[in-house]
């Protein structure tokens, strides 16, 4: 009897095993072991693909991010040059990337974001002198000087804004648009809110953004028709190259199972953009106070060479074994 209830216990350990063998990606090839990555330069997407870097290194994989505008991404992607991009922003991209999908160029893997938004906002102030929706813009037109502060050139959001201008969306006549990064948009809020004059501006805001932290702002409703519902809300997707998850299955589950939330992005933003973190520190730190993060992205990930995944990064981060 011992001995029955022994070999059957022995079994049962022998299927577990199985099981979780069975549950786990298969290893990847060699080509895979490089991750290329891309940023357009966005604050947001600098923080996940930190946080992204330090799980991959974790794995005993090579991240390698390259800066490339957002059009320039997708031609990557489209030519295999490019692996995986973490910003494909709905609807403020969608004009530009349904050829894309469309003819299976590049593949959606997974929304890592929900809750977002993306749209036009003003400085606190000048919403209380009356600016609330884009149909307000027209008539205090010569207060912002006929002017958009938009983000990097070549940004599809920037379109969005060329589209109104030239179709005098919302009475809008005479209107320009100043293309600008984050870095010099963020420059000039700090000067407009410690100005006395309280200069006027209207200006591309989305959330998770520092922006949202570091100055009292407020969207402006009404743009439906541009950034969709409910003050431009947004989600945001894992994008790859045509056939990637194929090609590296342990990779592809990784990315199919990253997920972020917008408080998450914004205590990681408050490190990397108001403290001046390098963001591969502020994304071990950050991944340090919230390891339960780890269980949901690694489930059934293994190493580059077939370990156990979720060991291996938390060993990678010094955190204890579980």
């Amino acid at each position: 009897m011992k001995r029955l209830l022994a070999f059957t216990g022995l079994a049962l350990a022998a299927a577990a095993v199985s099981a979780n063998a069975s549950a786990a990606a298969p290893v990847d090839a060699p080509a895979c072991q490089t991750v290329r990555l891309a940023s357009p330069g966005w604050a947001d997407i600098d923080a996940t693909n930190a946080l992204a870097g330090a799980v991959l290194k974790g794995l005993g994989y090579r991240p390698a991010v390259q800066t490339l505008s957002v059009p320039v991404t997708y031609q990557g992607l489209k030519s295999g040059q490019v692996d995986v991009f973490l910003g494909n922003w709905m609807p403020a991209q969608r004009e530009l990337t349904e050829p894309f999908f469309r003819q299976g160029q590049v593949e959606r893997l997974a929304t890592n974001l929900d809750k977002a938004r993306f749209t036009l906002a003003v400085p606190d102030y000048v919403a209380q002198a009356g600016v609330r929706s884009f149909a307000d813009l027209q008539a205090h037109a010569d207060k912002f000087g006929k002017r958009f502060y938009g983000i990097e050139p070549g940004a599809p959001a920037n379109q969005i804004l060329r589209q109104m201008i030239a179709g005098k969306a919302y009475g809008l006549s005479g209107w320009t648009l100043v293309e600008s990064g984050d870095a010099a948009l963020l420059a000039q809020l700090e000067r407009s809110f410690k100005s006395d004059a309280k200069p006027w501006m209207v200006f591309l805001a989305w959330e998770p953004h520092v922006i949202n932290t570091r100055f009292p702002i407020t969207y402006l409703q009404g743009g439906d028709a541009h950034f969709g519902p409910d003050y431009g809300a947004a989600t945001v997707s894992t994008v790859s190259r045509k056939g990637y998850a194929a090609q590296c299955p342990n990779l592809g589950r990784l990315f199919g199972q990253l997920r972020f939330s917008v408080a998450l992005e914004n205590e990681m933003l408050k490190q990397t953009v108001g403290e001046r973190v390098e963001p591969g520190q502020a994304a071990l730190a950050l991944i340090k106070r919230h390891p339960e993060l780890l269980d949901g992205w690694l489930k059934g990930v293994v190493t580059s060479q077939g370990g156990d995944g979720l060991a291996a990064v938390r060993y990678s981060l010094g955190l204890p074994p579980r």
